[in-house]
């Protein structure tokens, strides 16, 4: 009998087949290296066959950063210790965001409406009532808290990428922060020449809890009205 070689069938092309496969790209290069016409070619197929499933990038990086949201751990809302509750949610948040490589820019400018991220959203208002922040300073809270913590989280993943390519550290690398200070005339800047080079100590997360614990003392104190 002849032997006739096919072809392995190909998963059905769906929506769930089409974020998974965007979700090992996201690992691997991150949004930027993320693209409908990549994908196509990692899914056997042509772009405008992913349309049919998924409108744009935009909307698909929205589904990935909700599937990424799904793995930030949500603790049981506990009035007693809403203040370490809600630090330890926002220190979750980052950590998961930076296994994503630069997902966290799908949060800059625009609010994911996925489930899972509307589930972080509810429980970080939840914790924030329960500890008498007013629902106005709630809302404004979610919004600069979330930009700080996206924000932290690109330049983790930038960070990392620099050293991925074998290149010197950004903005904290105590190096070029000297030869910074070196330049700058110290009758004319005493405070710069002073204090700059602190910005180096710690380590990013260390700086990262200190952000947020200015953050969540002030809204304690909104509390305390």
């Amino acid at each position: 009998m002849e032997n006739v070689s096919r072809e392995p069938l190909r998963r059905p092309l769906s929506r769930e087949v089409i974020v998974e496969t965007a979700m090992d790209v996201l690992r691997k290069d991150g949004v930027e290296g993320l693209s409908m016409r990549r994908l196509a070619t990692e899914l056997g197929t042509g772009p405008a066959t992913l349309y049919a499933h998924v409108a744009h990038k935009e909307q698909l990086v929205g589904l990935l950063f909700d599937e990424v949201a799904a793995e930030i751990p949500l603790p049981e809302p506990d009035p007693a210790r809403w203040r370490e509750q809600v630090t330890r949610l926002w220190v979750d948040t980052r950590s998961t965001l930076l296994r994503y490589r630069d997902i966290a820019r799908a949060s800059l400018g625009a609010a994911p409406a996925g489930p899972h991220a509307a589930a972080v959203t509810e429980v970080t208002m939840r914790l924030l009532r329960m500890g008498g922040v007013p629902d106005r300073s709630i809302a404004w809270a979610v919004d600069v808290v979330g930009l700080y913590v996206a924000a932290s989280a690109v330049e983790g993943a930038t960070e990392g990428r620099r050293r991925e390519l074998g290149r010197e550290p950004g903005r904290h690398h105590a190096g070029e922060l000297a030869e910074l200070v070196a330049r700058l005339p110290a009758e004319r800047f005493p405070t710069v020449v002073a204090v700059l080079p602190l910005i180096a100590e710690g380590s990013d997360e260390e700086r990262f809890r200190f952000g947020l614990e200015l953050l969540v003392n002030g809204l304690a104190q909104l509390a305390d009205q």
